[in-house]
């Protein structure tokens, strides 16, 4: 589906909603032919090779998704679930995507409250959650925790220091700050944690029911949630065998230690998917930016605005959730990607970039940190991956 014929549909969604009709259902994203796509399908293939050639070096297994104009051009599967689980991989595993959660979860909620005007960028956060108190805390924006800069410090034990979700939020809630607010980027799963509060309280639902009505059920994304059931176990990639907290290998429940003691629902982490819900998402997201969508509701200007770098504080790279490329070209956007591109990644070893320029987008899912976090060869593999992709672009 073209861009063009994309913005059509999203005209007569509109219409039908004026009219009363009900609007299409959801169908998972299709795959066409690399060439179809504006690929060098040799080129493109040679993604998938790669992929699997990091098998049992960087990570047990993997998938990747590559897609253009509403098409996937590539799924691509590769390895096993886990070091003691030999079973082949396919594009349907799930995956614990640990700080992905920031952007395909707690920033979706966000971008949505801003534009149904409850959300206010530059309101300070003590206006939606007064519980955030503190010296300085009163200058710490929305914007602010958005972008990294609020001041918070990074992490804290909270999987030790705390016995439930709310003992472990009031201690979020008063961890003083660093630094002045603004001042410097500090990557801060606490901040995340604020926001999610926030978007809580606005909400009056807890963050994963939140997201499952306003997000992933409106875009068909069944295999996205919080909290997997036990009857996904099976199709779950496991991740860490964990010897501080849980002291077991960790499947189907998230990997994040904090995560874990606040039951598994947070803003920092906690979301598990697979390859083609999240193609879905990424090509919602990328039509969303070009030209507003029904379902979920959204003005493309707000999408923009979220994905662009909005350098607080100077030098930093981050829009609002979302990260963009570095100017120094080392990031996992890799150095060919443009400058409008977005993306994110997260601890157990996955990756989402977008390029709006180019109307792509770039999906790596792995289980990095199985059986322990100490390979970090993934570093180098997203880079690879994302500069593979770019250069099969014709």
């Amino acid at each position: 589906m073209s861009r063009l014929s994309r913005a059509g549909l999203a005209a007569l969604l509109l219409a039908a909603c004026h009219t009363g009709l009900p609007a299409p259902a959801n169908r998972p994203i299709s795959i066409a032919p690399a060439e179809s796509l504006g690929f060098d399908s040799t080129r493109l293939a040679a993604v998938g090779t790669f992929v699997a050639s990091q098998v049992d070096s960087a990570y047990p297994g993997a998938v990747v998704a590559v897609g253009r104009h509403g098409r996937l051009a590539l799924l691509s599967a590769a390895g096993h679930y886990g070091t003691d689980d030999p079973r082949t991989v396919d594009p349907a595993t799930i995956y614990d995507l640990a700080s992905l959660t920031k952007v395909i979860g707690l920033t979706t909620a966000c971008m949505i409250l801003v534009d149904e005007g409850k959300l206010d960028l530059d309101a300070p956060v003590q206006r939606y959650l007064p519980e955030f108190r503190g010296p300085m805390k009163e200058q710490v924006t929305i914007r602010h925790l958005l972008t990294h800069s609020s001041g918070a410090h990074w992490w804290r034990p909270l999987f030790r220091e705390a016995t439930s979700r709310t003992a472990a939020l009031a201690l979020v809630d008063t961890t003083p700050l660093d630094t002045l607010p603004g001042a410097r980027f500090v990557y801060s799963d606490l901040g995340a944690i604020v926001l999610m509060q926030v978007v809580e309280r606005i909400t009056r639902e807890r963050l994963d029911r939140y997201l499952a009505a306003r997000v992933f059920e409106p875009l068909g994304m069944t295999a996205t949630r919080y909290l997997p059931p036990r009857d996904w176990r099976d199709r779950i990639a496991p991740t860490e065998i964990d010897t501080v907290f849980r002291h077991r290998l960790i499947r189907g429940e998230v990997h994040d230690e904090n995560a874990g003691r606040m039951g598994g629902v947070s803003g920092h982490a906690g979301l598990f998917s697979n390859a083609p819900d999240l193609a879905r998402f990424a090509d919602w997201l990328l039509a969303t930016r070009s030209a507003g969508s029904m379902q979920p509701a959204l003005r493309a200007g707000t999408v923009q605005l979220f994905t662009t770098r909005q350098g607080i504080p100077a030098g930093s790279t981050r829009a609002l959730g979302w990260d963009t490329p570095s100017d120094s070209g080392y990031s996992s956007a890799g150095t060919l990607l443009s400058r409008h591109s977005f993306g994110h990644t997260g601890f157990t070893g996955t990756s989402i970039w977008m390029d709006p320029e180019r109307d792509l987008f770039v999906i790596l899912l792995t289980n990095r940190v199985n059986p322990t976090r100490a390979n970090t060869k993934i570093l180098q593999v997203r880079a690879t991956v994302a500069d593979l992709v770019a250069q099969a672009v014709r």
